[in-house]
């Protein structure tokens, strides 16, 4: 019983680390690239030093992705493989969205820059954080993104996040939702907004506790990108900035996990 004892302790602490995950908060607004770089270079540091595009996991450090990478293939007009950065350009990032697909903006002489291949009018709402690209879902304001030993099918997670967004209208609309190995919210975080067009917003959490995050949901204002549509609340995306992903606990040790909290309430109630 000894070493189901130690186990099930480690199993639970496991557990404390997500239930009782502390998120350290970065968040900055304003009508320029200059107003929130103070607050993304903070939360950069917060998460250490930046690694390079590689398979395998470094366990500390960061990982980043600016967009401009893209190969003009996979870029506007065209949509963006949703695992284009775990397997293209290893970085353990994969994205998803309920809408009907990905797409990164063009580079200026192929396409429409600043999803103007969408509405021309885009180019004068939305401006890149890092030039030129930017990021956005299509036929949905909502991008899933879930974490990955970079260039593997193995679930990680990540103690940070962040993203730049451009033209955050209102409050209360554009978040960021992170959540646990189990697929518990850890807690739902609403981006500051800019008024005006081309502005930028910035939100990146990061866990005191480690390595707690395996998947985020972001929503992006109220609207979505379309011929014709202008109304607000239309954002986009630039920078993703995150921790280096880790492997994430196998299933059995979550299983365990589960025995050794039902195994606690048990005691406890016998000692009542």
């Amino acid at each position: 019983m000894r070493i189901s004892r130690m186990v099930f302790g480690a199993a639970l602490a496991c557990a404390a680390a997500g239930v009782h995950a502390v998120p350290v908060v970065f968040s900055a607004a304003g009508p320029n690239a200059a107003a929130i770089q103070a607050t993304v270079d903070a939360f950069r540091a917060s998460l250490g030093a930046l690694n390079p595009n590689v398979v395998g996991s470094f366990g500390s450090g960061r990982r980043e992705i600016n967009w401009d990478g893209v190969p003009n293939g996979f870029s506007a007009p065209n949509n963006l493989p949703g695992n284009f950065f775990n397997a293209n350009s290893p970085r353990g990032v994969e994205l998803s969205t309920p809408g009907t697909g990905l797409q990164v903006s063009a580079n200026a002489g192929v396409a429409p820059v600043e999803f103007g291949n969408i509405d021309p009018t885009y180019p004068g709402l939305f401006a890149p954080f890092s030039a030129q690209r930017l990021f956005t879902a299509l036929g949905s304001n909502i991008t899933d993104v879930r974490f990955f030993t970079p260039g593997s099918a193995n679930a990680s997670l990540t103690n940070g996040f962040g993203v730049v967004f451009s033209d955050v209208d209102l409050a209360g609309t554009t978040a960021i939702e992170f959540f646990d190995a189990t697929d518990q919210s850890l807690g739902n975080f609403f981006v500051p907004q800019a008024l005006g067009n081309e502005t930028f917003s910035f939100l990146g959490v990061r866990f005191s506790e480690g390595s707690v995050i395996s998947r985020a949901r972001i929503t992006s204002g109220n609207q979505v990108l379309a011929p014709g549509n202008t109304l607000t609340d239309l954002v986009v995306m630039d920078d993703f900035i995150y921790g280096e992903p880790i492997p994430e606990p196998s299933t059995l040790l979550l299983l365990m996990l589960a025995m050794a909290a039902a195994l606690d309430v048990r005691g406890r109630r016998s000692l009542s």
